[in-house]
């Protein structure tokens, strides 16, 4: 009781004509042993629902003594439970809190604040996800953790003032994306083991809309749920791990949001990737040039109650009839044929003993490569599976090292699948990832069966890439990410030697500069690519704003964007296209090798010839490579061999040509019809179909 009193006297109400204030002036010491302390304020008399733009919460001011901010996570939680960060490991040595106000409307974020921080500053997560609707009334607490065991701190003074101009309110009640509901009942998600929850999904079909009044119709059960992420834990917004499950807790395959039936998924946050579609942007193109990733769907997301913005439900890397599509190890296939397929693994940290094995070929700059086991996973993976794999991939490095390696017979072709390689090489140039080749690089192995060659892929984890990491010349739109040592020998996870040796052959960059130049003509023509990004945008048009409402980091650096940092999500968009743009350019005139074949020839091949839209109602853009000016004739014929439609143009030039066939004025009928185009040495020809 008298610890109930004490709390009730440290608590002054102010009162004005426009705002009430609600401090703690008691405060405490801050423990150094990396668990949250709690400063309460009990708040009473305010209205029962802060869920308007008349009234609600404005801003949070304290006063904090502590060295080194850097170490100290502060949150803010609200009687309903709702739990928001005001600021996360920001200040670096600096020392203090001093009278500083968090509000979401102040110019400059705390991240991006000195300490001690004396002024007005935008918090980390909005304090406007408080103005929901919830009851003010209760008590409220600061949350204080102080990673380091080394630094005291206290709490002089906090204090919480709601007015009538309260912080933003996120007006969500309804959405153009499906909305993923997971209720924990108010645990808190761990990074392992999975914790149970149940989940609901409201998707009503493309271009309906979906309302959070409206029943679970995509999924409605239980679901196991964890924190995953590397690098990424430390953002605020967490990205997640889920297994769905039966009625009775048990892993069930399930289909979810049109994606093949399985069970293991990812809800990732595009937090530092302002755009959020860099992952979905790679995935994408992946999947284009005829690799299997992870299919992924926009969602928007709530956490027992809290809106927690934009999200990407995608696929986890499994080996799965509809996922990677490799052969199922048993822990009793250890000879012959069924012992040689299928392995995933990939080139990344080590995740503990048993877990990996280190190549024989340390990086240029000596660091060590790791080999984890991804499939099987260690604790299921058996010894003579682990020998074979590794007993592999030595071959093949041996043989890379070797100085017949480019042996047509017996070099590396024998051993590895060279289309994967160099479409990999390929997405990881194009958008210039930081951490392309050394982390998260997938490889896989099907059984001999079934061609037996170590492949690259599935592609994964993009959202450092497509200029967005201001370190390692990551944001440059010049040199090579393979060359990741010449611009950053020293740290500690490095590409493998392999990347470059390729290169060395002759028949290896020519083919490799034939498929770029066909992919320039369709898959990753700058058009093209455009286009893709506009979409997403024009798709994530309205959430975006809710989105940057929670996470109040537009025009804020967030680790590692680089500079100049845009204002405004438009900004975000235009920085993306200009730099595709730039990156395109310069590989354009500095990707390796001789096409052996010859671009005249290959315009005469169907897939090096795009058309968009199609279907069409009338305009129709046709797009092709030359080498050298060429002349063409281009018609378009019925089905019956009927010419419909000649273009005019009969002179094209050298590099990438796009012209417009328009029907408008034409009375052609729904249907299909046949672009021919003809040069002196034969034809190909493509289908379009006009739908009105």
């Amino acid at each position: 009781m008298k610890t109930k009193l004490l709390t009730l006297l440290s608590s002054i109400v102010i009162f004005t004509s426009n705002a009430q204030t609600f401090t703690n002036t008691t405060g405490g010491s801050i423990t150094d042993d990396n668990v949250y302390n709690n400063y309460p304020i009990p708040v009473s008399g305010l209205p029962t629902a802060i869920n308007t733009s008349t009234f609600g919460i404005e801003s949070i001011t304290i006063n904090v003594l502590h060295t080194n901010d850097v170490d100290l996570r502060m949150k803010l939680q609200s009687p309903a439970g709702s739990i928001y960060i005001l600021t996360s490991f920001a200040g670096g040595t600096g020392d203090n809190y001093t009278n500083t106000v968090f509000n979401d409307s102040a110019a400059t974020s705390i991240s991006s604040g000195t300490a001690p921080f004396t002024g007005v500053f935008k918090p980390t997560e909005a304090l406007a996800s408080f103005n929901n609707g919830q009851n003010p009334n209760g008590t409220w607490n600061l949350m204080i953790r102080d990673q380091t065991v080394t630094e005291v701190g206290n709490v002089i003074s906090w204090s919480i003032k709601f007015s009538n101009t309260p912080a933003g309110y996120i007006n969500f009640s309804s959405s153009n994306l499906p909305i993923v509901f997971i209720n924990t009942g108010g645990v808190a998600i761990p990074s392992e083991p999975k914790i149970d929850a149940t989940m609901g999904i409201i998707y009503n079909g493309i271009g309906v809309r979906n309302y959070l009044t409206d029943p679970f119709n995509n999924y409605n059960n239980k679901i196991g749920i964890e924190l995953r992420g590397s690098s990424s834990a430390s953002f605020p917004q967490k990205s997640y791990g889920f297994e769905s499950r039966d009625v009775n807790g048990t892993q069930k395959d399930t289909m979810i949001l049109g994606m093949p039936a399985e069970h293991d998924w990812i809800l990732y946050a595009p937090y530092d990737d302002k755009t959020c579609m860099r992952n979905v942007l790679s995935y994408d193109i992946a999947n284009k040039t005829g690799h299997y990733a992870s299919r992924t769907q926009f969602c928007e997301l709530m956490i027992d109650g809290q809106y927690m913005g934009i999200y990407v439900m995608m696929e986890k890397i499994k080996r799965d009839a509809n996922r990677l599509s490799i052969a199922k190890l048993l822990p009793t296939d250890i000879t012959g044929d069924d012992l040689t397929g299928g392995y995933i693994i990939k080139v990344d940290r080590d995740n503990g003993a048993g877990s990996f094995w280190t190549s024989s070929y340390p990086s240029a700059s000596g660091s060590p490569i790791n080999f984890v086991h991804e499939y099987p996973a260690n604790g299921t993976i058996v010894p003579q599976q682990r020998a074979y794999i590794q007993s592999y991939m030595d071959t093949v490095e041996n043989v890379l090292n070797s100085p017949t390696f480019a042996d047509p017979i017996n070099g590396y072709r024998k051993y590895i699948g060279v289309n994967s390689f160099i479409d990999y090489f390929i997405l990881n140039e194009v958008s210039k990832n930081v951490d392309g080749y050394r982390l998260s690089a997938f490889l896989f192995k099907d059984k001999q069966s079934n061609g037996g060659k170590i492949k690259a892929g599935p592609a994964w984890d993009y959202n450092l890439a497509w200029w967005n990491a201001d370190y390692c010349a990551g944001s440059d739109t010049t040199g090579w990410a393979y060359d990741f040592s010449s611009v950053c020998g020293t740290d500690t996870w490095q590409v493998p030697f392999w990347w470059g040796k390729l290169l060395q052959d002759p028949s290896y960059t020519a083919q490799l500069r034939c498929r770029w130049d066909e992919l320039r003509l369709t898959t990753l023509s700058i058009p093209v690519l455009n286009n893709y990004v506009d979409s997403i945008a024009t798709y994530l048009n309205e959430s975006k704003t809710r989105h940057f409402t929670a996470w109040p980091i537009l025009g804020v650096y967030t680790w590692p964007n680089p500079s100049p940092i845009p204002s405004d999500y438009s900004g975000e968009i235009t920085a993306l296209k200009t730099w595709i743009n730039d990156r395109i350019i310069w590989m354009d005139s500095n990707i390796p090798g001789v096409c052996n074949v010859g671009i005249n020839e290959a315009v005469l091949n169907q897939s090096n010839i795009y058309i968009y839209p199609n279907p069409s109602s009338n305009l129709f853009h046709v797009q092709f490579y030359l080498a050298h000016s060429e002349s063409l004739k281009i018609l378009v014929l019925d089905l019956l061999g009927k010419v419909v439609k000649t273009i005019d143009q009969t002179s094209f030039f050298s590099g990438e040509n796009n012209i417009e066939i328009n029907f408008e004025d034409s009375n052609l009928k729904n249907g299909m019809y046949i672009l021919n185009i003809q040069s002196s040495r034969g034809q190909v020809s493509k289908k379009i179909s006009i739908i009105r």
